[in-house]
């Protein structure tokens, strides 16, 4: 199903690029992370640019990320069941100062419910036969999350509803940068500290206080075939003690991104990249909890006038279960 997903998101870019500009369009990280409803409650940081903000200069964006979430397991002592769909929405915003440093803030808003997407998802793997796994026969628009170890249910939320989530702090460094008319690469250390602003018993925070560091790197090139562009980033993250799960919470998780991307006109740029952590959880058999995470997120951006930027991506778990089915990624940014 995501591949015909992709397909239809880059006819999309393809029908709105427009005229070329004067210059390449860069190949930047998709602003998204694991939306399990398990992981977006914690601080993993969604932005990986290996830029800063010029000095004086401010980016502000807007992040929109819907999920669906489709998985049972069992084991002779623990159950889980992850049913329904997020919506969660970022507003961000980083000032450039001193040359070399940039610092900002994130603001997310996050609503769960049964949400509209189980029928289609249903008969688009009907239709192309591909597996179900349990959609098919499953109530459709429920919201259910339960987790149940050793006869005690240690989780459950089968309510909708929304409201603000943990809101975050970030800072970023520029270590080096060396750009001329052919190429621009670039090497930042950033850090984010996310703060318990969110209800944790609706899903919409952890109830920890999480800081991360990361090293994020890019090289783009601008070739007579467009812009090619490589990026990644590594880092950790430390965590104290949360509400959800809390006497299996790990206090230690590493994160990385890995991308690559081809910009065949200046307005339009196709791209793909891998997010992995590591469990955020421990004191399980079962993967959602337990498995180190892998998210393919394919899709690419559009220059739109105005100097506005659009990212657009769908995202499948590669490392089954330890991410939604799919989850759709739309990011407007614009540096003033």
């Amino acid at each position: 199903m995501n591949d015909r997903i992709l397909a239809a998101s880059l006819l999309l870019l393809l029908a709105v690029a427009g005229p070329a500009a004067a210059e390449d369009m860069e190949i930047t990280p998709f602003r998204t992370v694991n939306q399990s409803p398990l992981v977006q409650i914690f601080g993993l940081p969604a932005q990986s640019e290996a830029t800063v903000v010029p000095s004086g200069q401010t980016v502000v964006s807007l992040v929109q990320d819907v999920a669906s979430d489709y998985t049972v397991s069992a084991t002779s002592r623990e159950q889980i069941h992850l049913d329904g769909e997020s919506y969660r929405w970022t507003l961000a915003a980083r000032r450039g100062f001193g040359g070399r440093f940039d610092a900002g803030v994130e603001i997310p808003y996050v609503l769960y419910g049964g949400g509209f997407l189980d029928s289609f998802i249903v008969e688009w793997h009907k239709f192309f036969g591909l597996p179900q796994g349990g959609r098919d026969s499953a109530p459709k628009g429920r919201l259910l999350f339960s987790y149940t170890k050793d006869g005690v249910q240690k989780l459950k939320m089968d309510h909708a509803g929304s409201g603000l989530g943990d809101i975050s702090l970030t800072a970023g460094m520029q270590l080096y940068e060396a750009r001329d008319g052919e190429s621009h690469d670039s090497l930042a250390l950033r850090a984010a500290l996310k703060l318990p602003s969110g209800d944790s018993n609706s899903l919409r925070g952890s109830g920890s206080t999480d800081a991360s560091l990361a090293l994020c790197g890019s090289m783009n090139n601008f070739t007579e075939w467009g812009a090619l562009g490589v990026f990644g980033s590594v880092g950790g993250m430390a965590m104290s003690d949360g509400d959800v799960l809390r006497d299996q919470q790990q206090h230690l998780v590493g994160f990385g991104t890995v991308g690559l991307g081809w910009g065949p006109w200046s307005r339009v740029s196709f791209k793909f990249q891998l997010n992995a952590h590591t469990a955020f959880y421990r004191g399980s058999d079962l993967d959602e909890l337990s498995k180190p995470s892998f998210m393919l997120v394919s899709g690419g951006a559009i220059r739109l006038p105005g100097d506005y930027r659009l990212d657009i991506g769908v995202s499948e778990d590669v490392a089954v279960a330890t991410a939604p089915d799919v989850a759709f990624h739309l990011g407007v940014s614009k540096q003033f």
